[in-house]
């Protein structure tokens, strides 16, 4: 597979538009599931991906919806089982492709994007080594995040109370190891500055030590459910 490949992942019956990175000597996998209303071409995943290509993980931006589905919007986008079964469905491609395969995978996702994950992780408890979301909505992924056992970072901003609310009360009812890091006076897209930059810096260090069995420094993460942002 070249360093870079747009391609098609035949996933649930469809075809889905993908962009594939793998950089040389790749020691993990991140797949990413964007939120409703973005598409895999989002600044922010991509800032995000082209990061963690840089520090050697290799990347799949995948758009859930075929360009058909998308362009009729509708409930489509927050059909959290849809969106989590096609997820699921390219981590399962993923595990069929030379260069992928024997990578040790995680699934990054943001907003509506992150329910998918945690549906998919907990569908692929073999396969998803560890799950990072960003201003993610852990709450619509409903019962299935108590068969979540990948260890999962919640990310959010200090300034998106509504979401850190949601996440603070989710946290709990995950199986696995759960930690919140709460970026302080960023808001739900990450748009202030230097925030996106702590999302990437956070992100890289879970995928580090749960991917690669590198040393992650605890210190602004909260335990499963308890404490106020920092």
């Amino acid at each position: 597979m070249p360093y870079d490949t747009p391609t098609c992942v035949d996933a649930a019956g469809v075809r889905l538009d993908a962009d594939v990175v793998v950089p040389p000597d790749a020691r993990g996998l991140v797949v990413f599931a964007h939120g409703s209303g973005s598409s895999r071409q989002s600044p922010r995943n991509r800032m995000v991906a082209g990061r963690l290509n840089g520090v050697g993980f290799a990347t799949v931006l995948t758009d859930l919806l075929t360009s058909a589905e998308d362009a009729h919007g509708g409930d489509l986008r927050f059909d959290i089982g849809l969106l989590g079964r096609r997820l699921r469905a390219v981590v399962d491609w993923a595990g069929t492709q030379p260069d992928l395969a024997a990578l040790p995978l995680g699934l990054f996702g943001a907003s509506t994007g992150a329910a998918a994950a945690l549906l998919a992780a907990a569908d692929r408890p073999e396969r998803v080594r560890a799950v990072v979301s960003r201003g993610g909505r852990p709450d619509l992924a409903g019962e299935a995040v108590r068969s979540v056992t990948a260890p999962t970072l919640l990310i959010v901003g200090g300034l998106d109370t509504p979401v850190l609310a949601l996440n603070k009360a989710v946290a709990p009812l995950f199986s696995g190891p759960v930690a919140i890091h709460v970026v302080p006076g960023a808001t739900h897209l990450f748009s202030e500055p230097g925030t996106l930059e702590a999302v990437v810096g956070a992100a890289a260090e879970w995928f580090d030590r749960y991917l690669t069995d590198g040393d992650l420094t605890l210190d602004g993460y909260l335990p499963a459910g308890g404490g106020s942002g920092g």
